[in-house]
């Protein structure tokens, strides 16, 4: 689909972690999901369902709490898109978050990068020229876990994504229902 601005349009579907679990004696990378974070991720799934946003591919960090949310959420599709777990996605900062998403082949226009705080946030937040509605200013509150936001933007390729060049269209917290 063309873009006003030239070239198709593109998302960028950011998915924090859900909550995680903090046993003793386990790394930081092998954390898995708390009870919470079991409910939330599936419901995070939905969510990706509900905002019209299913990727045509997914990066996903390789700790456990991040692959068990990839594998509860995207669940909950039909059928789910190809992944990519990638290391350098654990415990990354923008540049490096931004790197991974510039090597996504130029077919594909919808894009799911599952990882961590604060590099999730401050690369949403990098990315975004503007919010529609109250999104921008909700974001900047708190990205909790499970939180999705979805960056819009033109471009021939992901290698043209920059700062300040995408718009914030979507911005929820799912949360799972407690049994």
């Amino acid at each position: 689909m063309a873009g006003r601005r030239g070239g198709p349009v593109r998302r960028l579907v950011v998915l924090r972690h859900a909550k995680s679990a903090w046993p003793e004696n386990v790394a930081d990378h092998d954390r898995p999901l708390a009870p919470r974070g079991r409910r939330d991720a599936p419901a995070a799934g939905r969510a990706v369902v509900e905002v019209d946003c299913l990727p045509d591919l997914a990066l996903c960090s390789t700790a456990l709490r991040a692959r068990q949310t990839w594998e509860l959420a995207s669940a909950q599709w039909g059928t789910p898109p190809p992944v990519r777990h990638d290391p350098r996605l654990y415990a990354a900062d923008v540049p490096d978050l931004l790197a991974a998403v510039r090597e996504t082949p130029a077919e594909v226009g919808t894009l799911l990068l599952v990882g961590h705080n604060p590099g999730l946030e401050e690369l949403v937040l990098e990315l975004a020229g503007d919010g529609l509605d109250d999104t921008l200013e909700r974001l900047r509150q708190k990205f909790p876990t499970s939180a999705i936001a979805v960056l819009v933007w033109h471009g021939a390729g992901w290698q043209a994504l920059a700062p300040g060049t995408a718009l914030l269209t979507e911005f929820v917290v799912p949360r799972g229902a407690k049994r």
